[in-house]
């Protein structure tokens, strides 16, 4: 006889949520996985490593969190809503796994100082994999790069559009303000795409994976992330503008953008969708020396 399998089959999620007294949301972004072999292609793509620190970001009902322990890394987790926080830790033990190797905080990702740690791991985590809530799903990914250094890598599945837009390139439609932080931190692209049958509820968008590598080498003496992240905003604010229009109400006079434009290089006449993340360094660099 085989032995049960030790992640969540569809009706174990059903029977978890009535217990629990649960129903998604769509006010929470909630959209639980159903199917377990998409949990296991999920856990396959997120490149990790056995006794490695993982950290996910709304794990909900645990369909994603118990594919991860079942690959055997030492997971913690940070979920908002306070019925799936309780729910989860007896989820988890149910499923025989150790409880040294889980962590929970119940808390807003987008205001945790501190990565939950389970007390087998010897370090912070090293990635992020997550089915991230949709509504809020870029300000996670920026806010958990940006809070913790340990983060290497993400794996986060999104919405589609969401995803494309990550992982775009100068001069495509999509290619915009979160395209240009996400390279801040590295390198992203598309790692596949979910179909919506294997949700609960069966969302309206189409789901993505994107995968992000943090393999930007930083130069101690470039301008600050907050710096650079202001140009940026202002220079998608109204994307249809040249940079000598956008960035007027970022560096204040037209004097002061034409002669940062001219330091770094940049022709007046370009568009925000047309840089990369080293001319919004070399920008905000240009800038930084005018004051």
């Amino acid at each position: 006889m085989s032995a049960p399998s030790p992640l969540l089959t569809a009706p174990e999620i059903r029977r978890l949520a009535e217990s629990g007294g649960i129903r998604p949301t769509k006010q929470k972004g909630q959209n639980f996985l159903l199917d377990p072999n998409t949990v296991r292609g999920i856990v396959e793509r997120a490149r990790i490593e056995p006794g490695q620190a993982v950290v996910e970001v709304g794990p909900g009902l645990g369909s994603l969190t118990l594919g991860l322990l079942d690959a055997g890394v030492h997971l913690g987790c940070i979920e908002l809503d306070e019925k799936l926080a309780d729910l989860l830790p007896q989820t988890v033990a149910a499923k025989g796994f150790d409880p040294d190797s889980f962590a929970l905080t119940q808390g807003d990702a987008l205001k945790v100082e501190q990565l939950p740690r389970p007390a087998a791991a010897s370090s912070d985590a090293t990635a992020l994999v997550a089915n991230l809530p949709y509504n809020v799903a870029t300000p996670i990914v920026l806010t958990m790069f940006a809070r913790f250094d340990s983060l290497r890598s993400a794996l986060v599945m999104v919405q589609k559009e969401v995803a494309e837009r990550l992982a775009a390139v100068p001069g495509s439609k999509i290619y915009g303000a979160p395209s240009v932080k996400t390279a801040w931190y590295g390198s992203a692209a598309l790692a596949g795409t979910i179909s919506r049958q294997v949700f609960w509820p069966v969302p309206n968008v189409d789901s993505a994976l994107v995968r992000i590598q943090r393999d930007r080498v930083a130069d101690p003496a470039e301008p600050a992330r907050e710096d650079v992240f202001r140009l940026i905003d202002a220079a998608f604010a109204q994307r249809r503008k040249t940079l000598r229009s956008a960035l007027k109400p970022a560096l204040g006079t037209t004097q002061v953008v034409d002669a940062a434009l001219e330091a770094a290089g940049i022709e007046p006449t370009r568009r925000g969708e047309t840089l990369v993340i080293s001319d919004f360094i070399r920008l905000a660099a240009a800038a930084s020396g005018l004051r």
